[in-house]
């Protein structure tokens, strides 16, 4: 609003301006000393149509027209009077840049024809015949055309600097929206990393616990203090971890200390034997080099399939981790109690209506997702059994 208010107090003052210098040049040329009545009414009709340029852009071809009537009239008066003046050449001007300017496709190119038409008839009728003087056409030039094509340029170029902006408005209205999607993802992979870690051990901690409660009571020294180096254990890995997990959130990971792959796979799982799960481990195939983002990604699954069946299955697990020539296979197999929940979900991965699927199950999927690969869960053939298959191709990192 204050844009186009701005805008309407200068169209004004340009066509007061105009309306004043034309008023004063008729005056001066002693256009009311040849003719007094037929000059106030000449001046009447400049000060109106100049003042006829601070109106609506809608406008234009209109005011062009007036404009071009007024400078054809000035100059039949002076030749009919014999003056040696030029008068109506501001506002004449001025609806020549407003023409280039606010008018587009067939309207402008009538209002430039139109300008030059009237242009040259004046140029002629105040300065004798073209043929006697060349300048006069390029006065012509000059006053009916070169406004126009002022107009046209500033037009454009004003079109062309607002595309500019729309386009850095919408890179970065792109931008942030990246950035916002970025810091969702980033929120999402470290929310899965707190899970993965902090389950698995705290899953590991309660059961030594619970073991070592059970052993007390019977007064098993023994065993009771098994599970409490147990539960040491297991919580000095799990501030391990955590400490990892903050210093990548931190920036300070400088140390050398790596994020645990594939090769750690032994060390896992011994801590899921520790806490009372056999798990028989099988490794098929040549190890390859993996990408470092692809191997914490399949430790972090594989810690997600063992803590799973740590806490919802029945002994023994299996682990099968099989390398080919283009994907990584893993494979967790555990039995189930029998009647396991309507709401597990089906071999494809979906759930029944009214199901839910498991948080750790969510975290497996989005991750493999990230790297290509695809995921199969549900209970086997026999209903008695939980099965669970990664397979993620090599070098989608």
């Amino acid at each position: 609003m204050d844009v186009t208010r701005s805008l309407a107090r200068q169209s004004m003052v340009v066509a007061v301006a105009a309306a004043l210098v034309d008023g004063a040049q008729l005056v001066m040329c002693g256009a009311f000393g040849a003719g007094p009545v037929l000059a106030a009414v000449l001046l009447i009709a400049v000060v109106c149509a100049d003042l006829a340029l601070a109106a609506a852009p809608s406008t234009t071809l209109v005011v062009t027209v007036l404009q071009v009537a007024v400078k054809v009239s000035a100059g039949i008066f002076v030749y009919v009077h014999g003056l040696q003046a030029r008068v109506s050449d501001v506002g004449f001007l001025v609806a020549g840049y407003r023409a280039g300017a606010w008018l587009a496709g067939l309207p402008s190119v009538s209002a430039v024809v139109l300008l030059a038409a009237g242009a040259a008839a004046s140029n002629v009728l105040m300065g004798g015949p073209p043929s006697k003087d060349w300048r006069l056409v390029l006065m012509t030039v000059g006053t009916g055309v070169v406004p126009w094509l002022v107009g046209r340029y500033t037009a454009a170029r004003g079109a062309y600097i607002a595309e500019l902006e729309q386009r850095e408005r919408l890179r970065q209205q792109e931008h942030r929206a990246a950035l916002d999607r970025a810091l969702t993802d980033e929120r999402e992979a470290i929310a899965r990393d707190l899970h993965d870690v902090i389950t698995h051990h705290v899953s590991a901690i309660g059961i030594h616990a619970g073991v070592a409660r059970m052993a007390l009571g019977r007064i098993d020294t023994d065993a009771a203090t098994r599970s409490l180096t147990a539960v040491e254990t297991s919580s000095r890995a799990a501030m391990v971890d955590l400490r990892r997990q903050l210093d990548l959130l931190h920036g300070r990971d400088q140390a050398g200390e790596r994020q645990p792959g594939l090769a750690d796979i032994d060390d896992l799982v011994q801590r899921v034997r520790d806490a009372g799960l056999p798990v028989r481990v099988e490794f098929s195939g040549e190890p390859p080099v993996l990408p470092e983002s692809l191997d914490v990604m399949l430790y972090r699954v594989v810690q997600e399939m063992l803590t799973n069946a740590l806490r919802h299955g029945l002994e023994p697990a299996r682990l099968a981790i099989g390398y080919g020539a283009t994907r990584v296979e893993i494979r967790e197999t555990n039995p189930v109690a029998a009647g396991a929940p309507d709401d597990a979900p089906a071999r494809n991965g979906t759930v029944p209506p009214g199901g839910t699927v498991h948080r750790g199950l969510e975290g497996i999927r989005r991750r493999v997702e990230l790297f290509g690969g695809t995921v199969e869960y549900g209970a086997g053939r026999t209903g008695n059994s939980w099965d669970i298959l990664v397979s993620v191709p090599i070098g989608a990192a």
